[in-house]
Formats: structure tokens, sequence, C-alpha cells
């Protein structure tokens, strides 16, 4: 009796639980993340002083997927390497990149849109010494939706060394 009494408990927990759990309608995602690759995705520019490599850039962003419309501000990925050319040091401050149409012109950002131009890059490079890093800006969505995109401008931000500095004394003290 005792079994029979768990065997009708088990079978009615049974029922109810594949019955009782009606199915979820699962919905596809809203957004989509896309990433998409900038041609050439290498890049190799000498200016007087330094010799600046760019590889593995891409752009990646937010998409909704019924409108097809970017959702947030695009972000521009990838590798840099810079190599002191001069025989002096180069105290490396900042990289800022903006991006030009057809015509030689800035592409705006849009008003709603997160604007990261500088990239800080804080190395002092001997003569032909090289640093590595990875760069992480932000691209306006209209360089990506309507390509306008045509050239990336790169300036290097930098101090030439030696230094000057001067040490200035002051006398104080606490009473």
């Amino acid at each position: 009796m005792h079994f029979k009494k768990i065997f009708v408990f088990i079978a009615l927990s049974m029922v109810i639980g594949f019955l009782g759990c009606a199915k979820e309608k699962v919905e596809a995602p809203k957004q989509e993340r896309i990433t998409k690759n900038l041609v050439p995705s290498k890049a190799e520019v000498k200016g007087q002083n330094f010799l600046v490599q760019f590889n593995d850039l891409k752009v990646s962003m937010t998409v909704d997927t019924a409108s097809k419309e970017i959702v947030d501000t695009p972000s521009l990925r990838g590798n840099i390497k810079i190599t002191n050319q001069t025989k002096g040091l180069l105290d490396i401050q900042a990289i800022t990149i903006e991006y030009l149409d057809e015509a030689g012109k800035p592409i705006a950002y849009k008003p709603t849109e997160k604007m990261t131009k500088v990239y800080p890059f804080w190395k002092t490079l001997k003569p032909e010494e090289t640093a590595d890093g990875n760069l992480d800006t932000t691209i306006p969505a209209n360089a990506v939706k309507a390509k306008t995109l045509s050239k990336i401008q790169v300036d290097l931000v930098y101090v030439p060394s030696p230094l000057s500095r001067d040490t200035l004394i002051l006398s104080e003290k606490v009473e």
C-alpha cells in the first residue's frame, strides 16, 4: 500500500511537470554584434620621425536586426606598431584619429554618438626602437553606414627629447 501511494505521487508529479510547463516562445535577439574588416586591414605610413604600422583593423558595431540601423557608436580596433626613426628620444603622448571622406573632409559624429578620437600611448622610444599597442577608438556611424570613409588621418602627439628641466627649491617650514 505504501509503495502504491509513492508510485501515484511520482506519476502525478511527472504528469503535472510535463503538462504544466508550457513551452515558452523563444524570440530572436533584437540586436546583433557585427564586425567588418577595413580594406586594406594592414597599412604602413612613414612620417618624418616615425614609421607607423596598423594591422587587423576591424570595425565592430551593434545593429538592430529588424531595421538594420546602427544602435551604438561603432568602434575601430586593431594593432599599432610605432618605430622611432630619429637619432634622439621621442616621448609619445597620444595618437589622434580623424576619419575623412573622398573629398578629404572630416566625417562628423552624430550628436548622440560617443566620440573617442584620442588614444593615449605613453611610451618613450629610443632611436630605432619599436612600440606595439592595441588601438581602440570610435568611428562615426556615417563612415560605416554610408560607406563614406576614404582615409584615416593619424596624428602622433609627442615631445622630442632631450627635455630641458629646471629644478626649483622653495624655502618653507611648518610652524
